[in-house]
């Protein structure tokens, strides 16, 4: 059973979430289906799945390998085209404006996206440069979010040499060089240590009080009841449910959402690996 800390859960207020009731993302009756080999059925990827995230909300989806939920965010940040229904971020829709929409975000990546041959502060410049950042606006951020993630010294090595947490929060950290207004989170913790993975989740956590939204993907259910304000609950392409941890946990009267996500979905998160 996990136990949440009471330090992390403080995280999840509702202080900054939602001041104007303002949405970040809508999804409507989002549906994506992939061709099939010779002879098989087209693979439901997505199966006409509706959510909404609140500006100012950390939002979790959850769900075992291939649930759908890397391919949601694909769709909402304008890499793949859905088979049917809408996504709009901050009003802008994704299929009109993507121009638009592409300003507003940072995508953080289940791979790392990085370049071996620079060191971990090259690469961060060089994505700022990508996003036209004024150059002592970019130092200085970079600076900011270097010590942040205690990363001085590894930002000085080429990445070729770094292992893979080391990765995982470089990879962090370039998804909000551009200080982005809403930020996707795709598996950011993984292959952290611990005290790493502490760390960041306490970066994500008070990313709230910059007023900026998050959407989490995790295979760590104990980060995403301790950062999410809200989770959504996917499998098989069709979301299963939404709400709060807390709600959902006495919904299906378990004492963690580990114990709710295998109620829900009758196997565990990482089945499939």
């Amino acid at each position: 059973m996990v136990t949440k800390s009471k330090k992390y859960e403080s995280m999840r207020s509702e202080d900054n979430i939602n001041p104007d009731n303002e949405m970040a993302i809508e999804v409507k009756d989002l549906k994506k289906y992939f061709k099939g080999k010779k002879g098989f059925d087209d693979v439901k990827a997505l199966n006409g799945i509706s959510f909404s995230v609140k500006s100012g909300e950390i939002f979790g989806l959850l769900g075992p390998n291939g649930a759908g939920k890397t391919t949601t965010i694909n769709i909402i940040i304008g890499l793949i085209k859905p088979t049917d229904g809408i996504a709009s971020i901050y009003g802008y829709d994704i299929k009109e404006d993507i121009s638009e929409v592409k300003e507003l975000i940072g995508v953080c990546p289940q791979e790392h996206a990085v370049f071996k041959f620079l060191t971990g502060r090259e690469n961060i410049e060089l994505f700022g440069n990508l996003y036209s950042m004024p150059k002592d606006e970019m130092k200085k951020r970079a600076d900011n979010l270097i010590d942040k993630f205690d990363f001085a010294n590894a930002s000085k090595r080429k990445t070729k040499g770094y292992s893979g947490g080391m990765l995982s929060q470089l990879n962090l950290i370039i998804s909000i060089i551009n200080n982005p207004k809403l930020i996707f989170l795709d598996e950011p913790t993984v292959g952290m240590d611990p005290r790493a993975r502490r760390r960041t989740w306490e970066f994500i956590g008070n990313l709230k009080n910059e007023r900026k939204t998050v959407l989490l993907t995790t295979h760590y259910i104990e980060e995403a009841e301790a950062l999410c304000d809200r989770v959504a609950i996917i499998d098989y392409g069709e979301l299963l449910d939404i709400g709060t941890p807390k709600d959902l946990m006495k919904k299906y009267e378990s004492d963690s959402l580990e114990g709710v996500f295998l109620k829900i979905t009758g196997r565990r998160i990482m089945e499939g690996m």
